[in-house]
């Protein structure tokens, strides 16, 4: 089918988004067609071996390593010596263009056949909201002619066998019961491609846009291969940037497949995108973003075309922000942290708590907080409710006087004369013992959605790769996308805290 006709459960995760994508005015996304999950189990159907490997994977223990390398090496086998039935393999081949690929001027590059096509794995459990299987399944980069995108397809159907792939959903109970659709888009060949991330993964901060950057083909960056240059935007301008030395990039050699090469050593220290470039891609990050109402992990490169997108999935590491029916920004402080209640608390817990404390409470990630943004913004109040809350952490402390600091962050107060501080009788009593931080930053920038759900560790309060611990998820509001996100990187691992308070401000 064409990727503008996929929905999840017949094309996967990876071809439903670049659907969504292709419906969006001013998103560039190379032309292309899915391979059903159909296909995949017709396949299986038909070749009983595969279906008695399956069986017996579904009941093998998670923890039992050799057997699931063992049995998953014989699925991939049996899967990728599979006949592709004859309408099938004709029907794919019927996709490739005879007309063959042509410039940016409109003259014939490549013979119908030669033509060179992206084969990439789009299973129906990837790219979710509560996990992306990042990096789980196989992509093939430039492939050419009919035989060489056929056998392209049975490996990406076979990488859903893959031992990794297998134990990593044993282990998160998504089973076996998997399907595995297959992507084939026309390949794009960049001078720089890289990951733009909606939301900044290191500090949390909805308001920032971070890009990492690289010369060549994306693999290198995503694979690790190469350090990328990083940028964050926001508001439309470049507020921050790291430019990375670069010594290797990946290229499409004309025969088909990949190669690795040495950059010039005049060019290995040179930004990859200008300003111009940084801000533009920015934009159309925001506006995947607002199409589906979540922060993006999204993947991009750049040609002679301008940008294109090649995948998009939701930020899952990101520590859910409480709800909220205003635009207004707000500050919390967790409930539970100067308890030593640092892990997410059941439903029956945050129930009881709710029904019997005299303060109102709101609840995010599994965790309670308190709205403290009116008598924060105080400035009779503000000030003494931060040096209260630092006798107990400094850290909170700390995170609230960041706050105060942040111009035009917090909302003027309706009447800044009346109000008195905290300790002379009038003003409603603190959240119970709520004090603290809990610090964050994931090990790595690319492919966090292997974190387990818990608190963000560090974010910023003024510029988003400022050095001051404290506050956790600073946003504006404002943005309806802002108001989601299950606790993925995206793909990012991170530490998660278990001393110290918690303040969250959004």
């Amino acid at each position: 089918m064409n990727l503008d006709e996929t929905d999840r459960d017949e094309a996967g995760g990876k071809a439903a988004h670049l659907g969504q994508l292709s419906r969006i005015d001013g998103i560039r996304v190379p032309p292309g067609f899915c391979v059903t999950t159909g296909a995949f189990e017709r396949v299986v159907a038909e070749t009983p071996a595969i279906r008695e490997l399956l069986g017996r994977l579904a009941k093998t223990d998670p923890d039992d390593r050799e057997a699931i390398r063992t049995l998953s090496a014989e699925a991939r086998a049996a899967v990728e010596a599979a006949d592709i039935p004859e309408e099938l393999a004709a029907e794919i081949t019927g996709r490739i263009s005879p007309a063959g690929e042509k410039n940016r001027a409109g003259e014939q590059t490549r013979a119908g056949e030669d033509a060179a096509w992206a084969v990439r794995s789009s299973a129906t459990a990837e790219d979710s909201a509560a996990a992306s299987f990042a990096g789980q399944h196989d992509t093939y980069l430039n492939v050419v002619g009919p035989a060489a995108v056929l056998d392209a397809v049975r490996r990406c159907w076979a990488s859903l066998f893959t031992e990794r792939a297998v134990t990593y959903r044993l282990r998160t109970g998504a089973g076996l019961d998997v399907r595995m659709a297959v992507v084939v888009q026309r390949m794009i060949f960049p001078r720089a491609a890289g990951i733009l991330f909606t939301a900044d993964p290191v500090t949390g901060n909805r308001t920032v846009t971070s890009i990492d950057a690289g010369f060549g083909l994306g693999e290198a960056l995503v694979s690790g291969l190469v350090n990328a240059d990083v940028y964050q935007v926001r508001n439309g301008a470049v507020i921050g940037r790291t430019i990375a030395a670069k010594g290797l990039a990946i290229h499409a050699v004309p025969s088909g497949g990949t190669e690795h090469r040495q950059i010039e050593p005049d060019r290995r220290e040179l930004p990859v995108l200008t300003d111009d470039e940084i801000v533009s891609l920015a934009a159309l990050g925001r506006r995947i973003e607002e199409r589906f109402g979540a922060p993006q992990d999204i993947e991009w490169c750049l040609d002679d075309d301008g940008f294109a997108i090649v995948q998009t999935r939701p930020i899952t590491t990101l520590f859910p922000i409480p709800a909220v029916g205003d635009d207004e920004n707000h500050v919390y402080v967790s409930v539970g942290h100067q308890q030593m209640m640092t892990e997410a608390m059941t439903p029956l817990g945050l129930s009881v708590w709710k029904l019997t404390s005299p303060a109102h409470m709101v609840d995010a990630g599994g965790r309670l907080f308190v709205d403290v943004t009116p008598r924060l913004a105080s400035p009779a109040t503000g000030p003494a409710l931060a040096e209260m809350l630092g006798r107990s952490d400094p850290l909170i402390g700390d995170a609230l006087r960041a706050v105060l600091d942040r111009k035009n962050f917090l909302p003027t107060p309706p009447d800044q004369g009346t109000a008195t501080p905290p300790d002379q009788g009038t003003e409603p009593a603190p959240p119970p013992r709520a004090a603290g931080t809990d610090l964050h930053r994931p090990r790595h920038r690319r492919r966090a959605d292997r974190a387990a759900p818990g608190v963000p560790r560090r974010a910023e309060a003024g510029d988003p790769r400022e050095d001051r611990p404290g506050v956790a998820g600073l946003r504006h509001r404002g943005h309806p996308r802002d108001a989601e996100d299950p606790v993925r990187p995206a793909r990012h691992a991170g530490d998660h805290g278990g001393h110290g308070g918690h303040l969250v401000a959004q």
